[in-house]
């Protein structure tokens, strides 16, 4: 489980296709710290396995077809940079929302406005995913947490804001209208909707 607090960013420094997926080598200095196999880690927002790494400069994790077709990480280069964030230990300060690092889809940035010292990032949300959202309540973008300052249901759009140094610290300040992010909606809306369908189906 994480948290969606940022730690820092990485940088993909070397990529390899398989029959079977994707490996990615991430550079990166504090999430590469004390790293063990197996570790989970979430990257942009989806929750992968460390296989390999040298500690303090690197990791490696394996993508599977299906994290390849659901997230836009098969579509990084060398040089690009992802949100990491190690998993949350049991005695950890929780300080954002139950991210889970599942990828629900893709979403696209519409717009982008700087606001004083603040910004404010419209995002389109795949078609049916609005239900799950609601104002002033818990999103994760790129394995951000964040808080919903407004939402569009009927246009299926969603606005965050976002403080100087959430901008700074995350890939965000490198996003541009038309870019992807990883969109994973708050669980506890899905688990109510999972009950509330179980409940009318058994009437």
């Amino acid at each position: 489980m994480f948290t969606g607090i940022v730690e820092e960013t990485g940088e993909i420094v070397a990529r390899e296709r398989t029959d079977d997926g994707l490996r990615l080598r991430i550079g990166a200095d504090t999430v590469a710290t004390g790293l063990e196999h197996g570790q989970s880690i979430s990257v942009s927002g989806a929750c992968l396995t460390v296989e390999e790494y040298d500690e303090g400069a690197w990791f490696e994790v394996f993508l599977a077809t299906e994290t390849v077709e659901r997230t836009y990480l098969g579509d990084l280069e060398v040089g690009d940079t992802v949100n990491l964030e190690r998993a949350m230990p049991a005695d950890g300060r929780f300080d954002g929302h139950v991210v889970q690092g599942h990828v629900d889809a893709v979403a696209t940035v519409r717009n982008i406005e700087s606001v004083e010292e603040d910004w404010f990032f419209e995002f389109d949300l795949p078609e049916g995913y609005d239900r799950y959202v609601v104002e002033k309540g818990s999103i994760t973008l790129d394995g951000i947490s964040l808080t919903v300052a407004d939402l569009d249901a009927d246009a299926g759009r969603v606005t965050v804001a976002i403080i100087p140094t959430t901008y700074e610290l995350t890939t965000l300040s490198e996003k541009a209208p038309g870019d992807p992010v990883h969109l994973e909606v708050d669980v506890l809306s899905k688990y109510v909707e999972r009950l509330l369908e179980t409940r009318f189906e058994d009437r």
